[in-house]
């Protein structure tokens, strides 16, 4: 470990040495104001755990796969399966961390896509999976506060918590 107590990585920046061991190291590519809301779910997920809360390992989960730091690693090819899992997991932790709020599907596009602009490509495939989860309950898009279906609606949208995740105590106010 250095001095200035930033962790070891592998040569290849994939990982994090840690007291010897090897931890999956959060994508870099993620914008730093979108990974620090990321990280703050995730720490308010931890303590969550501790306090024993209902769904708390489920929150953690969320949070280190929209990191990047679970599931398919962040530098291979994303696997469609895969990648609909981050863009789900990364929707519900910004929702979560956002208790009050809502979201842009664009700032889940930049978290999963990888450096520079590439976001723009992915737009579509998180609107279809937004209206996937939207279809479960999960969460409504709307359309200047009206609910609409994600994927099948021009211009701006925005993503909120559904009923069904209203009543799940996330324990994750904004302070």
């Amino acid at each position: 470990m250095t001095n200035d107590k930033t962790p070891d990585t592998t040569p290849d920046g994939h990982h994090l040495i840690i007291n010897g061991r090897k931890w999956r190291a959060s994508d870099p590519s993620i914008p730093p104001k979108l990974r620090q809301e990321l990280v703050d779910e995730l720490m308010a997920a931890r303590r969550a755990v501790r306090a024993h809360e209902d769904g708390a390992r489920a929150r953690v989960n969320d949070a280190k796969i929209a990191l990047g730091e679970r599931g398919q690693p962040w530098w291979e090819a994303p696997e469609s399966k895969a990648f609909d899992e981050r863009i789900s997991a990364t929707i519900r932790a910004l929702l979560r961390k956002r208790i009050d709020s809502s979201i842009c599907p664009s700032e889940v596009a930049r978290i999963v896509s990888g450096e520079g602009e590439a976001w723009r490509d992915h737009m579509s495939d998180v609107r279809r999976v937004a209206s996937e989860m939207a279809s479960r309950g999960e969460i409504v898009a709307t359309q200047k506060g009206v609910p609409v279906e994600a994927d099948n609606v021009r211009g701006p949208i925005r993503l909120k918590r559904g009923s069904s995740e209203r009543d799940v105590p996330s324990g994750n106010r904004s302070e």
